[in-house]
Protein backbone atom coordinates (compact mmCIF):
# COMPACT_ATOMS: atom_id res chain seq x y z
CA UNK A 1 0.00 0.00 0.00
CA UNK A 2 1.56 3.33 -1.01
CA UNK A 3 1.93 6.04 1.58
CA UNK A 4 -0.43 8.97 1.22
CA UNK A 5 -0.25 12.45 2.70
CA UNK A 6 -2.53 11.21 5.48
CA UNK A 7 -0.05 8.47 6.39
CA UNK A 8 2.86 10.94 6.31
CA UNK A 9 1.00 13.33 8.63
CA UNK A 10 0.17 10.47 10.98
CA UNK A 11 3.80 9.33 11.06
CA UNK A 12 5.06 12.88 11.73
CA UNK A 13 2.60 13.21 14.61
CA UNK A 14 3.75 9.86 15.99
CA UNK A 15 7.42 10.86 15.78
CA UNK A 16 6.73 14.23 17.39
CA UNK A 17 4.89 12.80 20.43
CA UNK A 18 7.44 10.00 20.81
CA UNK A 19 10.33 12.48 20.84
CA UNK A 20 8.55 14.71 23.37
CA UNK A 21 7.72 11.85 25.72
CA UNK A 22 11.24 10.40 25.45
CA UNK A 23 12.63 13.82 26.38
CA UNK A 24 10.34 13.94 29.43
CA UNK A 25 11.38 10.39 30.33
CA UNK A 26 15.07 11.34 30.10
CA UNK A 27 14.64 14.44 32.26
CA UNK A 28 12.70 12.57 34.93
CA UNK A 29 14.95 9.50 34.93
CA UNK A 30 18.38 11.09 34.81
CA UNK A 31 18.24 14.84 35.45
CA UNK A 32 15.59 15.08 38.16
CA UNK A 33 16.80 12.00 40.01
CA UNK A 34 20.42 13.19 39.86
CA UNK A 35 19.63 16.61 41.29
CA UNK A 36 17.16 15.26 43.86
CA UNK A 37 20.18 14.10 45.91
CA UNK A 38 20.85 17.74 46.69
CA UNK A 39 17.41 18.24 48.25
CA UNK A 40 18.24 17.33 51.82
CA UNK A 41 15.02 17.70 53.75
CA UNK A 42 12.64 15.28 55.38
CA UNK A 43 9.45 14.47 53.51
CA UNK A 44 6.94 12.14 55.22
CA UNK A 45 9.67 10.78 57.47
CA UNK A 46 12.25 10.05 54.76
CA UNK A 47 14.63 12.00 52.56
CA UNK A 48 12.96 13.81 49.68
CA UNK A 49 15.36 12.26 47.17
CA UNK A 50 14.04 8.81 48.12
CA UNK A 51 10.45 9.88 47.45
CA UNK A 52 11.38 11.35 44.09
CA UNK A 53 13.28 8.26 42.97
CA UNK A 54 11.06 5.59 44.49
CA UNK A 55 7.60 7.02 43.91
CA UNK A 56 7.81 10.05 41.67
CA UNK A 57 9.50 8.53 38.64
CA UNK A 58 7.27 5.43 38.35
CA UNK A 59 4.24 7.69 38.63
CA UNK A 60 5.55 9.82 35.77
CA UNK A 61 6.15 6.66 33.70
CA UNK A 62 2.54 5.57 34.16
CA UNK A 63 1.34 9.04 33.17
CA UNK A 64 3.57 8.98 30.06
CA UNK A 65 2.20 5.61 28.93
CA UNK A 66 -1.41 6.60 29.57
CA UNK A 67 -0.98 9.89 27.73
CA UNK A 68 0.72 8.19 24.78
CA UNK A 69 -2.08 5.63 24.45
CA UNK A 70 -4.78 8.30 24.57
CA UNK A 71 -2.92 10.61 22.18
CA UNK A 72 -2.25 7.84 19.65
CA UNK A 73 -5.89 6.74 19.71
CA UNK A 74 -6.95 10.31 18.94
CA UNK A 75 -4.25 10.67 16.26
CA UNK A 76 -5.30 7.38 14.64
CA UNK A 77 -8.94 8.50 14.48
CA UNK A 78 -7.96 11.92 13.17
CA UNK A 79 -6.01 10.42 10.27
CA UNK A 80 -8.40 7.57 9.55
CA UNK A 81 -6.14 4.70 10.55
CA UNK A 82 -7.87 3.68 13.78
CA UNK A 83 -8.39 0.02 14.49
CA UNK A 84 -11.94 -0.11 15.78
CA UNK A 85 -12.50 -3.36 17.58
CA UNK A 86 -16.10 -4.42 17.23
CA UNK A 87 -17.34 -7.79 18.35
CA UNK A 88 -19.28 -9.62 15.69
CA UNK A 89 -21.01 -11.96 18.13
Amino acid sequence: MPWTDRHEAHWRGNQRITALLLAIWFVVTFVLTFFARELNFSFFGGPFSFWVAALGTPLVYVIIVAYYARYMERLDRQHGVAEDHQDSA
